[in-house]
């Protein structure tokens, strides 16, 4: 045979708070693949249908966007007291690379349904009705995630009247707890500053708070950037200069916060840290139609991810975002009007979203104990997915 057949490879896909991954068990990826490399790189790749030059992932699972380009390995965890391991991997829409730098909170709204339903959770610890507490080790940053998944007549429920900004239909609500939400690649505010100068050169100075919480995040203000903080993606995806300019600030902020030793560095890894800039809350128009009111959020923000500006809010961002609102000083907190609080709802393109986290101060450091949300989680497709057997 001149050319190599099809293999199958047993998957699910699945919506998990505002974006769209495919799921994998270790055991049923192929034998190479099964471990770290770059096999198992090339095969995800292949799978998403990247590097796509047209930017469009038509060849793949993908939905060419960085909200829709995630697969997930999903093993028993090897991790004491947790249910299952949770590894991330965002693929790169043009570039030939998986970014395994951070994790993605969306869909860690399905990783304990997957779990359930793959049989890598314990059958005792599944109520027959009720809620099951789900331990997952999230792989990426070593963290502990709990999620709390509904469970009807022994399964799964994913049907629901939980609505959520950002997703078309309403579904069954998930409660994560994101644990000791720092992301374990040092301390909590890695400058030792609560707002720092970014010097970004050609480009400009500007205030900046750098904070490790769910995922590395550069946060600005909006209006020394020139912005509003109500913008769509609209106003700003299609300006190739804007986002250039986002991303080399993202590359020297990344530098300040000791993820990278130069900016060259950045371009291999997208998916950390994001960049983010705030605004006071103020009246808007969602990208749906809905009228936010500026009486209804504590502040305004917007995010980057993989180059773009996000169409909501990624989950780990979120983090991000009611960490450094719980931490007085912080540029978040002072555009949510400062103080102490334990929660924040804020204003994002699709909508509004409410976070809860509490952090305090020990020894002159920053910590928080836990961050929580709600988001929602189904099946869209299972069974088995065909990739060539020569992909990798």
């Amino acid at each position: 045979m001149a050319h190599v057949p099809q293999i199958k490879i047993p998957a699910t896909y699945y919506r998990g708070g505002t974006s769209k991954g495919v799921f994998f068990r270790r055991q049923d990826l192929p034998e190479v693949a099964q471990e770290p490399g770059e096999a198992r790189d090339k095969i995800l790749m292949r799978v998403i249908g990247s590097p796509d030059p047209y930017g469009q992932q038509i060849d793949g699972m993908g939905g060419a966007t960085s909200s829709t380009s995630k697969t997930v390995i999903l093993d028993k965890s090897s991790e004491p007291d947790h249910d299952v391991d949770y590894l991330f991997g965002q693929v790169a829409i043009n570039k030939a690379f998986v970014d395994w730098s951070g994790n993605c909170g969306n869909l860690t709204a399905a990783v304990g349904a997957f779990a359930i339903s793959g049989g890598l959770v314990d059958p005792e610890r599944i109520p027959e009705n009720g809620i099951c507490t789900v331990r997952i080790w999230q792989k990426n940053i070593k963290k502990t995630i709990i999620a709390h998944v509904p469970i009807t007549n022994g399964e799964v429920q994913e049907t629901g009247d939980f609505e959520l900004d950002g997703v078309t239909f309403p579904a069954a609500e998930v409660v994560i707890e994101f644990m000791d939400p720092a992301d374990g690649e040092g301390s909590m505010f890695p400058t030792g500053n609560l707002v720092d100068d970014m010097e970004v050169p050609g480009v400009g100075t500007f205030k900046a708070t750098f904070i490790n919480a769910g995922i590395p995040t550069i946060f600005v203000n909006a209006e020394e950037i020139g912005y509003k903080g109500t913008e769509l993606q609209k106003d700003i995806n299609g300006n190739a200069d804007e986002l250039a300019r986002f991303e080399t600030m993202r590359a020297y902020g990344a530098v300040q916060m000791g993820l990278i030793s130069d900016i060259s560095e950045a371009v291999a890894r997208q998916h950390t840290p994001k960049i983010a800039f705030v605004a006071p809350a103020t009246d808007y128009e969602a990208s749906s139609g809905k009228q936010i009111s500026a009486g209804d959020i504590d502040v305004c923000v917007r995010a980057l991810s993989m180059g773009k500006l996000h169409h909501a809010m990624m989950g780990t961002a979120s983090v991000a975002i009611a960490t450094a609102a719980a931490v007085p000083g912080t540029l978040v907190n002072l555009a949510a009007g400062g103080g102490e609080r334990e929660a924040v709802t804020f204003g994002h393109p699709s909508g509004t979203l409410r976070v809860g986290a509490a952090a305090e101060e020990q020894n002159g450091d920053w910590t928080a104990k836990k961050a929580v949300m709600s988001r929602s989680a189904r099946v869209i497709m299972e069974g088995n997915l065909r990739i060539p057997g020569d992909s990798f």
